[in-house]
């Protein structure tokens, strides 16, 4: 029995009882016999390719110009290594070559703040072209910037934390680690999902701790509040710092974003999407990874200042 994917009339063989001969001449036995020893020929020849193919290892990204799961993972790999190693170029300029020293208000030590501040603003920029760009042309080298420039920005924020609170760095990588785990091993295991309703509700909330977040802000540069959180150190239910509330939700949030950018790449794949595409799913992954450790780091630092 033939493969089903060879149905088309195009890679069907002709019945041998459709050949032409003389009704009851020599010519006619000699023919039909001939025409199935070509026919069984034939069929060997097709069976042995048949044989060959199902025994070759399935094409991949690079074969079919296609995106594919598993390419979107090494992309995802190549941008975090990238990331790592800038960081660690940012760690260095924001503490000046030396090793984080514990925290002394009568230190003469400050932080160099010019690498968060550069790789912030670049990363932001970058990410706005990228976003904004993409429906025309995928462009790699900017998502590689990206990546680049948020290092710097990660690698200066964590020593200016770990000068503040030490080990904190540590402690706020296992958490994000953790939570996207655990975040990828439910969705894989089709435990959690994406709902129309639930991406409503996450949306009406990313909304309201925007306008939060900038309120908080501009609370900051006014004076009103000078403490580092902002309103999120306040104290207003039970003596828990408010920050730790929305902290826990904005990680909640986070993790909901991760759901819903492994269903995007899901959906990539399924569309079959060119495989460049794969570049704008890790780079997804990789703007709310980064969130979502900042806002660990943030929660962290809000209980740790507590105590």
């Amino acid at each position: 029995m033939s493969n089903f994917a060879f149905n088309n009339p195009a890679f069907k063989q002709q019945d041998p009882r459709n050949v032409a001969t003389y009704p009851g001449g020599p010519q006619a036995a000699q023919g039909a016999q001939n025409a199935s020893f070509q026919h069984a020929g034939i069929d060997a020849a097709t069976n042995a390719q048949l044989e060959g193919m199902y025994a070759a290892p399935p094409a991949g990204a690079i074969e079919t110009d296609r995106m594919s799961v598993e390419d979107t993972v090494w992309k995802t790999a190549g941008l975090f290594a990238i990331l790592l190693v800038t960081a660690a170029v940012g760690w260095v300029w924001t503490l000046g070559g030396v090793a984080a020293p514990a925290y002394n208000p009568y230190s003469d030590f400050q932080p160099n703040m010019l690498p968060w501040i550069v790789g912030a603003l670049a990363g932001f920029v970058l990410a706005m072209v990228i976003t904004f760009t993409s429906r025309k042309k995928v462009r790699p080298a900017l998502i590689f910037a990206y990546a680049a420039f948020e290092g710097l920005f990660i690698g200066g924020i964590s020593a200016f934390f770990e000068v503040l609170y030490p080990g904190i760095v540590v402690q706020a990588t296992l958490a994000t680690v953790s939570v996207v785990g655990v975040t990828l091993a439910l969705f894989a295991s089709g435990k959690i999902r994406a709902s129309k309703k639930a991406t409503k509700i996450f949306m009406i909330a990313m909304m309201g701790y925007l306008v939060f977040s900038l309120l908080n802000v501009v609370l900051m540069w006014t004076g009103i509040n000078d403490n580092a959180f902002g309103l999120l150190s306040a104290k207003p239910f039970l003596g828990i710092p408010l920050g730790l509330i929305i902290g826990v939700l904005v990680v909640i949030m986070a993790a909901y974003s991760l759901v819903l950018d492994f269903d995007q790449i899901q959906q990539g794949v399924r569309n079959g999407a060119p495989r460049q595409y794969g570049w704008l799913g890790a780079f997804g992954i990789m703007v709310t990874v980064v969130w979502l450790y900042i806002e660990i780091l943030r929660i962290i630092a809000i209980a740790r200042g507590s105590n």
